[in-house]
């Protein structure tokens, strides 16, 4: 037992430290949500304004891209399976005296933890634009960021268990992730859809951005507690399903 948690803590520090290390990555994951922040909030800020009667539409837009942030480094975790496959660190990590499934959880928790950090330095960027947020809310905010990620996370390890190279892999991921952003809602209001709205429903992320919206800006929504059971109940197939897949792999 001490064995597998010393294993999971190993693989976690990994992934945190390389993401420490890597500046240009931190940068990198500020930029373009900030860009999406500014050019979103001011182009379309005025035309919801008038629609909504005088909503402010960067605070609309701000839990959104917070879901973006989580959803795109969460689900590209899975890349870096690959690349240890590639640079035979798999192999060595493989061999090593802990189930799979050990080293499938210390890489997903390593994720998780990276992209809830990306998270929390945008959320600090677009409070120092202006950005009205509910800060009480923050703690149960974190709940759906830690759960949007360990989610996505495992989904995109479950993807690389099945692949064999990185370009097969960015490919299959652009296709859910494109889908899976827009239809969640992080962008415009659900109900702006109309008779196609009853779609959004089946995807995961609308749970996931429309509790970070009704924690982060008390704007109404669905209930907290249905956000946050099938959130949680979609971590647990993803988490299941990419252990079993990457205890499988070869």
């Amino acid at each position: 037992m001490n064995k597998q948690i010393s294993g999971i803590y190993i693989l976690w520090k990994r992934e945190v430290i390389r993401f420490f290390r890597a500046k240009s990555r931190v940068i990198g994951t500020l930029g373009m949500p900030f860009f999406f922040l500014l050019i979103l909030g001011s182009g379309f800020g005025p035309a919801y304004q008038a629609q909504s009667g005088g909503g402010n539409y960067m605070d609309l837009l701000t839990p959104g891209i917070i879901g973006m942030v989580l959803l795109f480094s969460s689900i590209f975790s899975g890349i870096r399976v690959l690349m240890d496959r590639e640079f035979g660190f798999l192999k060595e990590i493989m061999v090593a005296p802990i189930s799979r499934t050990s080293i499938m959880l210390g890489i997903t928790l390593g994720g998780m933890t990276t992209s809830t950090i990306q998270a929390i330095l945008f959320l600090g960027v677009s409070l120092l634009v202006g950005v009205h947020l509910n800060l009480y809310g923050l703690p149960a905010a974190l709940l759906f960021m830690f759960l949007i990620s360990a989610s996505f996370v495992a989904l995109g390890i479950a993807i690389a268990s099945k692949m064999e190279d990185m370009h097969g892999f960015q490919l299959i991921t652009n296709f859910l992730i494109m889908p899976l952003f827009l239809l969640s809602g992080a962008l415009f209001p659900l109900e702006n859809l109309g008779a196609w709205q009853f779609i959004t429903f089946l995807d995961p992320l609308t749970y996931g951005v429309d509790g970070l919206r009704v924690t982060l800006t008390n704007a109404p929504g669905m209930p907290l507690w249905l956000d946050f059971t099938v959130l949680a109940g979609f971590c647990v197939v993803c988490i299941l399903t990419g252990a079993f897949l990457f205890s499988q792999r070869e």
